[in-house]
């Protein structure tokens, strides 16, 4: 009978369909979760923020029994209760699958090849599960095993699978094979000494087993061991000798077999003779398949939730075939064993249906066919109704344990904490001593003492096991009453392994522990900083609060982590933080000491010492049942004696638990050193498992960035065609993998050693310990080739080259060519690996999640592998790459890619783009979206010459597009070339005072905060919020770094503690009321503040010491103190009757009063001063200080200007004088003057004397840097040539500092309230200039027939050329006192109009002059009419009167002027074609319409507005598609008025007055938030662009693009611009502009808007739709993605196509519509 006609077809008997499966997606608008890898919506977000908060304990969460199970897990877990805790969350799905040896051999090869894949794909794709699937004898020849460790192996597996896996664990398939039954490899002696006691009148049996079992005594009890094969017979793995192998081999077979026979005929006469019972009896019958079947099944719980079961019949097999049949059915003695056959049916059909239910079992019957029985062909059917079976219910119990777990199981604010209070229970366990370190954290604990506690010592000295031993004391028995206990082991999970991501954990889970809302905790580290210590101080006496922070070494030092800011010093009553650290390590405990100066506050972690370490093995022995004879237990303490470090201890305790009590004395050697024992450890696994097994795959665990996932190791290794070859020399595979027996012995070896955390969202495995790393590194890296080659591996792993069913080649060794007979040594194979896209997306092509191992780990292994081509490719260069990290992970994550490169090889691109990222990292950080306009705003420069950059800007215009269609035209943000290093933003006023860490690490600058900058990442390190009124007009740094001082302008003092961010706030009393402070000075003890009168001295802590006052009677500018308490201060005093005069006074009089006049400045020693004196005119002279007196010591050069003030460097070497018009530089050790001259025209002259002025020295004195207004100027020192001028800001400079330390950097902070980091080593270097005015743009107007735009600003009319964002020209007018109001330049470009009220000015674009004016008064508005040959100028005359002219262009010749009445202003409007001049006006009715001819203004009739519910309205519209009809816009709708029929069309409610050009849709944009579009006809919501939110009340600008494919939408408090398809609704940008937006317009054709914002920028965006293949090609077509066109005026006069309606470029686009006829009335678009 054929298969096909077999029962049931080959389909399950049993078990049911699974459901249909929906598809994961991103709902709604989305955000990201606190790893950013998985897209959440915001419902999801803050139903799962609120889900535990405002809960009283007691009360239910709901009335569901299983919530309030859930809830009373989480908060277990936030108290930090180790006591039951819920197990942990699993990231994989690990299935253990037990079958019999030979006959699923074909059901196995199938599962591999046909479903795993596809299972590894669901599980990572819908869930972001790793699949992993444990089939120990798949890829295995035989089952016998050299140590018979097989059976004790699979336990063990089948125990990780139990403990790990999400889901389904352990899987079975059963035939008609029993299976292999091995003798056991232990028994114990008592057992042992019962058998032996029966075969001892058989001389020859007692023999047998007494040379094959020894007894071993360090068990306890003891046990008899069953000794290695390869013992005895020395060539049973002589693989390279098979003759002799061969014969070992059958010569172990048949001991083997005269042992069963011997044990199981004992053991029955033992059964008989009721000695043993028969539970102790069938353990000497029992397969390996039913011992797998017992621990998986048998003994397992929620076996529906977890196993399946797979049973297979065949009929009519043939026996007689018995070499065929046997690998489907036992044999014995050449017939079919019934003992077997009996064993396997109790199992299959007695204790397997009891304990499964019966929807876990399929069972399937299909006929033997031919000589093989089963073949893939014949049975093709069969397999793939088992494949199917197989997947469906896998994924049935994935999904499942997926939704029961889904509460908790993807919250991080329950599983981080949880993970390391796992690993705080497990390091616990095996805890012993250490009573003196404990008594003293106890103390820290319940005494108190206001401060962290640190434990430091060298690595291995156990300080993480006290670090728990104490957290679990903590919540057992030092509090009297419950405790908050939050607990990190740093390093060991991805979100303890960076600083934002640690506190962010933090924050949550003391926000729910104190009922604190968890959704606004902010995402970046000042704010983040601040708010954990704010969190902190909620702590009480009922709810006391620690804090355990260990191995703070093990914290990332990226985003500023190892400085230490984030962590309380001063510690709220009620708190304690500990901390454990390793000496030496990134200068940690040395910072530590200089913020927590109490020397009690530091312990020190020792070895354990020689009796401490060994009664921690002798206690360790007992609880694992060993023991060692007293000849091994000499060595341990020798070994023991001579380094006592715990992790030494736990290696020699792992070490002699291997030792038998019968091993040779030569065999039990220990090391004396860590380093040592890995050594040996490693050698030991190597001999055992093969050399270039265990050394590949050790040294993927070692070379990978964060620790690599078990599956991702069985990847690689069968990725590893090197070891591959090892393994298969003498078989081939049915799938060239490599079988997971072989990793499992090996991991089986290193007890421990291991370690498995979370990295990128799934478990990892890593060495546990570093100096595991160490030892591995230095035991494989020491071939540089080797690591090469390896990271290169994983590199192509992770690049997905032969992921997804693509076949890898490979060779067959020559050895294995002939062995096989092989034609061809050359081969390719499928290794089953999954593909590696950088997006997984659902059905409709949403991201449901980021691969964030592939993000994390591909660029480290890309540049160690020097596979820099790849790396350019697929990552430094390219748009998906770093969209997805910017989306998955901090923004410092993607610029360390760059920065990893560059330390192994530099290349002038990579800096260019990490720069350019940096420079943009406000935004990004924020946007990620932003990449593409980001990217291409800045870097268009380097289109023409980097083809590296024009691809990845390429990428931007194409691949960009789905993110942000707002496409920048061109260059117009700051490119990262030249000296530009960050622009720093985050003060919202002016930061007055900016200083520098003594290192130069940090930048302090004050407004009404301190904000501390990390100057190697330009990221906020410390955001301090004072809740001052007034704003900090100074900062003093001490000169130890620990204190800063500001003085505000309403009289207040603020003392800061840099190292802990603590401050503290004085008003210091003024003796007279009408004094103010006028700054403030800082000592590393004392505080100087003075008033113009007298000043006060402080101690650092704000307490007051004294007041002094001058006996020469002159306002005091400033105190200058001696970090010496008993020193001399000195005041700086300005006599208020001559301008000039001055001051130098001694506090204590101990020194002459010194006068002089202009400025001064004394070296740091206070012994030497410069100055002008009145005998000297206002040349610079030099004094000394002897003894009381100031003595004159030499005049330094000449001079007849007047100083301002005077600035002494560093070292002493130069002197600089500011004057009027220049800056005098003294050459100190010549005596010689040079005049650094400023640009002509430019005259510096300071608002009030500044004793040092804007004006520093660079590194080594190379160059003068001085700030005028919002310019920096840079001389030369050794030439004076001014080499730059540096346009640093868009307001007035003030404040400049210089940075020499470790860089060679200028600091400039200004009005416009940002900061500049200018790096001078680049200072010559090329700087692509970015046009911009000096004032607010206020208006814009385009000139539709060509590439020309005008804009205003508050006193001038710019004219800009859109081709290449260059200013081309401005217009500034006579009269000093105008103001510019608006312009309009014509469609063609020739003219601009321009509003300088009272004037009327039309201005030539060729020329500087105006052509026209006129006066015509206080300009509103004006309308270009008649295809730019008139203009239509409306004027307020009075407050109710108003006025329209028409005048002729460009003549300004008077056509009509007409005056009409007003109660409030509102601009007139010219309906379609210029036919109607509809003006808004007022007469006795009340409110009315004017209507005018709009040619020749004659009055047609007034429209009274007396419509129903008329209100008052705000503007007029001109309908778009009807001259006839204008729409009067009131607060709640649109009224739209027909001006030839004089009557009210419709009232269209909530409209705002924006409309497409058919007139049938309009807007409905409020500014408390939303926008909907709507059908003008009946009023109905068509759209729902922004739902109703609610935002405030901000200013919000709206409008369709002319082409009515697209809706403008401008919310000026994000300052962002979203831009909606018209069609779909679908939002496809939204542009975060740099600066607030003052004005936006589109283009007629609506393909680009042009943005001018409060820096005097102005910006031109494509809108490139990525569904609209128009402006796809009109992006490729500008003239900045253009390597050959120039910009000129007639750029595209050339390539006009009429045939071509949709043309190349913008010009082209205008040129074809004025062709066509499509010219439109345009007008000045006011914002």
């Amino acid at each position: 009978m054929s298969a096909n006609k077999t029962k049931a077809a080959g389909k399950p008997s049993s078990g049911s369909k699974t459901r249909p499966r929906e598809q994961n997606s991103a709902k709604g608008h989305g955000r990201y979760n606190g790893n950013r890898s998985e897209l959440v919506s915001e419902t999801e977000v803050q139903t799962s923020a609120s889900q535990w908060q405002g809960q009283p304990e007691g009360e239910s969460n709901s009335a569901d029994d299983k919530d309030d199970e859930v809830k009373q897990k989480l908060l277990q877990v936030l108290w930090g209760n180790l006591e039951h805790l819920p197990p942990l969350s699993s990231k994989i799905v690990r299935i253990f699958t037990s079958s019999t040896f030979t006959d699923t051999t074909l059901e196995r090869n199938n599962l591999m090849e046909k479903v795993y894949p596809r299972l590894k794909d669901y599980c990572r794709e819908r869930h972001g599960l790793e699949f992993q699937v444990v089939d120990m004898r798949w890829g295995v020849r035989d089952e016998a095993t050299d140590d018979h460790m097989t059976t004790q192996l699979c336990m063990q597996e089948i125990e990780n699978c139990q403990r790990v896996s999400m889901g389904p664990n352990f899987i079975v398939f059963l035939g008609q094979k029993y299976g292999y039954r091995p003798i056991p490899a232990e028994i114990l002696a008592s057992e042992f000494d019962l058998l032996r006691d029966c075969t001892k009148q058989n001389l020859e049996e007692l023999k047998l087993l007494d040379t094959w079992y020894k007894r071993d005594d360090n068990f306890v009890p003891a046990v008899y061991v069953l000794q290695p094969i390869s013992s005895i017979y020395s060539n049973f793995n002589n693989k390279r000798h098979q003759r002799l192998m061969g014969h070992d081999q059958a010569a172990w077979w048949d001991t083997l077999a005269k042992l069963t026979r011997i044990i199981r005929k004992a053991a029955q006469v033992l059964l008989i003779t009721r000695r043993i019972n028969r539970e102790q009896m069938h353990n000497f019958f029992m397969s390996v398949t039913e011992r797998e079947v017992e621990r998986g099944i048998l003994k397992a719980s929620n076996v529906q939730e977890h196993c399946l079961a797979y049973i297979r019949e065949i009929n009519n097999m043939n026996t007689t075939l018995m070499r065929v049949a046997s690998k489907f059915v036992d044999f014995a003695a050449r017939n079919v064993d019934g003992e077997a056959q009996k064993l396997l049916r109790v199992l299959r059909d007695e204790k397997l249906p009891r304990k499964m239910p019966e929807s876990n079992i399929a069972r399937f019957t299909v006929e033997w066919c031919g000589r093989e029985g089963i073949d893939e062909e014949t049975h093709k059917d069969y397999f793939r109704t088992f494949c199917d079976h197989f997947y469906e219910n896998v994924i049935r119990l994935v999904d499942n344990a997926m939704a029961k777990h889904e509460k908790l199981a993807n919250d991080p604010i329950y599983l981080e904490p949880l993970q390391h209070l796992h690993s705080c229970r497990r390091y616990c366990q095996a805890f012993q001593g250490r009573d003196k370190i404990l008594e003293k954290i106890h103390k820290y604990i319940t005494g108190n003492n206001q401060l962290p506690l640190v434990l430091f010592g060298e690595g291995g000295c156990g300080k993480t096991s006290v670090m728990a031993k104490a957290a679990s004391q903590v919540v057992s028995s030092w509090y009297a009453t419950p405790v908050v206990m939050v607990l990190r082991f740093l390093g060991t999970t991805p979100g303890s392994s960076t600083i934002i991501p640690l506190l962010t954990s933090y924050c949550q889970q003391l926000s729910l522990m104190y009922e604190q809302p968890v959704e606004d905790i902010p995402n970046q580290l000042a704010p983040l900083q601040q708010r954990f210590k704010q969190l902190i101080t909620l702590a009480t006496k009922e709810k006391p609060l620690v804090l355990i922070f260990d191995s703070l070494d093990q914290l990332s030092g990226s985003g500023g982590a190892h400085n230490l800011t984030w962590i309380p010093v001063k510690l709220p009553p009620h708190v304690k933080v500990v901390i454990s650290v390793i000496p030496n390590y990134y200068g940690l405990l040395e910072l530590l000491r200089t913020m927590v100066e109490e020397e009690d506050s530091f312990v020190e972690v020792l070895p354990l010492g020689e009796n401490l370490g060994s009664s921690i093995i002798k206690t360790w022995l007992q609880n694992s049942n060993r023991s060692v004879t007293s000849e091994q237990w000499v060595k341990v303490n020798d070994a023991v004696h001579r380094c006592s470090l715990p992790l030494f201890v736990k290696l020699t305790f792992d070490e002699i638990c291997r030792w038998r009590s019968y091993t040779k004395p030569s065999l039990t050697t220990l090391a004396f050193t860590i380093n040592d024992c890995i050594m040996l450890l490693l050698e030991r696994i190597e001999l055992q498992h093969g050399k270039t097994l265990v050394s590949h795959a050790l040294s993927y665990i070692t070379s990978s960035k964060s620790g690599i996932s078990e599956p991702e190791l069985e990847d690689l290794i069968s990725l590893d065609d090197l070891v591959l070859n090892d393994i298969y020399q003498y078989h081939l595979p049915p799938v060239r993998r490599i079988p997971p027996l072989l990793w499992t012995r090996i991991r089986n070896d290193l007890p421990g050693y291991l370690s498995e955390r979370e990295a990128d969202g799934v478990s990892v495995v890593g060495w546990y310990h570093r100096q595991f790393i160490d030892a591995a590194k230095e035991r494989y890296f020491k071939n540089l080739f080797f690591v090469k080659e390896l990271h290169s591996n994983m590199a192509e792993y992770f690049l997905g080259t032969y992921g997804g069913g693509i076949p890898k080649p490979f060779e067959y060794s020559e050895l294995q060519r002939q062995r096989f007979h092989l034609e061809d040594k050359k081969s390719s194979a499928d290794r089953k690996v999954p593909p590696q896209p950088v997006e997984f997306t659902d059905s409709q092509g949403r991201v449901i999640r980021y691969n964030l191992r592939k993000l994390n780990e591909m660029p480290w292994h890309l540049v160690r592998s020097e596979r820099y081509q790849d790396l350019y490719e697929k990552v430094l260069f390219n748009y998906e790459w770093l969209h997805a990290k910017l989306s998955s992970m901090p923004l410092q994550s993607v610029v360390a890619d760059y920065e990893d490169l560059l330390t192994h090889a530099y290349d002038k691109d990579v800096r260019i783009i990490a720069d350019a990222i940096l420079l943009s990292s406000s935004i990004l950080g924020h946007y990620p979206d932003m990449l593409g306009p980001q990217i291409t705003g800045r870097l268009l420069p380097y289109y023409n010459q980097n083809p590296k950059i024009r691809e990845l800007i390429q990428q931007c215009d194409t691949d960009g597009l789905r993110h942000c269609a707002l496409v920048p035209a061109y260059h117009c943000l700051h490119t990262p070339s030249g000296p530009l290093q960050y622009s720093l933003e985050g003060h919202q006023f002016a930061p007055f005072g900016i200083g520098t860490s003594p290192g130069g690490k940090h930048l302090v600058s004050v407004s009404n905060k301190i904000i501390m900058w990390d100057l190697s990442t330009g990221e906020i390190s410390r955001n301090i919020s004072p809740g001052i009124e007034g704003i900090m007009q100074n900062l003093n740094i001490s000169e130890n770094g620990k204190f800063s001082v500001s003085y505000t302008n309403n009289n207040r003092v603020l003392i800061c503690s840099l190292n802990t961010g603590d401050f503290k706030i004085i008003s210091p009393k003024l003796s007279h009321t009408s004094s103010t402070v006028k700054g403030t000075s800082v000592s590393n003890t004392h505080i100087a503040v003075w008033t113009d009168k007298s000043w006060m001295l402080f101690k650092q802590d704000g307490s007051f010491v004294s007041e002094y006052t001058s006996e020469l009677k002159m306002p005091i500018i400033s105190v200058e103190l001696d970090n010496d308490v008993n020193g001399i201060h000195f005041i700086i005093m300005k006599s208020e009757e001559t301008a000039s005069e001055m001051a130098l006074e001694a506090h204590d009089k101990s020194i002459r009063a010194f006068e002089f006049h202009s400025a001064i400045a004394i070296n740091k020693t206070r012994t030497v001063l410069y100055a002008c004196i009145e005998i000297s005119d206002n040349a610079v002279v030099c004094y000394v200080r002897q003894g009381s007196l100031w003595r004159y010591q030499k005049t330094i050069s000449e001079n007849a200007d007047n100083i301002f003030s005077l600035f002494l460097s560093d070292d002493q070497n130069y002197l600089i004088g500011t004057a009027t018009q220049s800056y005098k530089l003294y050459d100190l050790q010549t005596d010689t003057m040079q005049e650094l001259h400023l640009p002509q025209g430019t005259r510096n002259i300071p608002t009030k004397n500044l004793l040092t002025g804007l004006m520093v020295l660079t590194k080594n004195n190379q160059f003068v840097v001085a700030a005028v207004r919002k310019n920096l100027y840079v001389w030369d020192v050794k030439q004076g040539n001014l080499v730059k001028v540096l346009d640093a800001h868009f307001g007035r400079i003030c404040a400049l500092i210089s940075v020499s330390s470790d860089s060679n950097t200028v600091i400039s902070s200004s009005m416009d309230k940002t900061i500049k980091v200018w790096n001078f080593d680049k200072i010559l270097e090329d700087v692509h200039t970015i046009d911009r005015l000096e004032r607010p743009i206020q208006t814009v107007s385009l000139a539709s027939d060509s590439h020309l735009c005008a804009s205003t600003t508050r006193n001038t009319v710019d004219i800009w050329n859109l081709d290449t964002g260059k200013l081309v020209k401005t217009f500034i007018s006579g009269a000093r006192s105008a103001i510019v109001s608006n312009a309009v330049i014509t469609a063609n470009g020739e003219y601009v109009i321009s509003a300088e009220s009272p004037k009327l000015l039309v201005w030539l674009v060729s020329k500087s002059t105006p052509v026209s004016e006129t006066s015509v008064g206080d300009i509103q508005h004006i309308i270009m009419c008649e295809n730019d040959t008139k203009a239509i100028v409306n004027t307020l005359m009075s407050i109710d009167k108003a006025q329209c002219m028409c005048v002729t262009i460009p003549g300004c010749h008077v056509e009509y002027v007409f005056e009409y009445a007003i109660k409030k202003y509102r601009q007139p409007v010219l309906t379609k074609e210029g036919f109607f001049l509809a003006v808004p006006t007022h007469d006795k009715s009340g409110d009315v319409v004017g209507v005018y001819h709009g040619r020749t203004g004659v009055r047609l009739y007034s429209l009274q507005l007396k419509y129903h519910n008329y209100t008052d309205y705000s503007h007029l519209v001109a309908m778009p598609h009807d001259s006839n009809l204008i729409a009067v816009i009131d607060g709640d709708k649109g009224n739209i008025l027909d001006l030839r029929k004089k009557a009210l069309v419709r009232s269209v409610p909530r409209w705002n007055g924006q409309v497409m050009q058919d007139g049938k849709i309009g807007m409905y944009a409020p500014a408390t938030g939303g926008l909907e579009l709507i059908n003008l006809r009946n009023g109905k919501t068509t759209k729902t662009l922004i739902p109703k939110v609610a935002e405030g009340v901000f200013q919000v600008t709206t409008f369709f693009t002319q082409s009515n494919k697209h809706v403008i939408y401008y919310h000026s408090r994000h300052q962002t611009i979203r831009v909606f398809r018209v069609s779909d609704g679908k939002m496809i940008a939204n542009y975060k502009a740099s600066a607030e937006v003052k004005s936006i317009v589109g283009n007629e054709q609506g393909t680009c808007i042009v943005i001018g914002c409060l820096d005097g920028t102005l910006t031109m965006l494509a809108i490139a739709d990525p569904e609209d293949e128009f402006h796809q090609n009109l992006l490729w077509s500008l003239p900045s993605r253009n390597l050959t066109t120039s910009h000129d005026l007639t750029t595209f006069a050339d390539i006009l196509n009429a045939k071509n309606v949709m043309g190349t470029a913008l010009q082209v686009v205008r040129f074809v519509a004025k062709a066509r006829g499509m010219q439109q009335s345009s007008s000045c678009a006011i914002s």
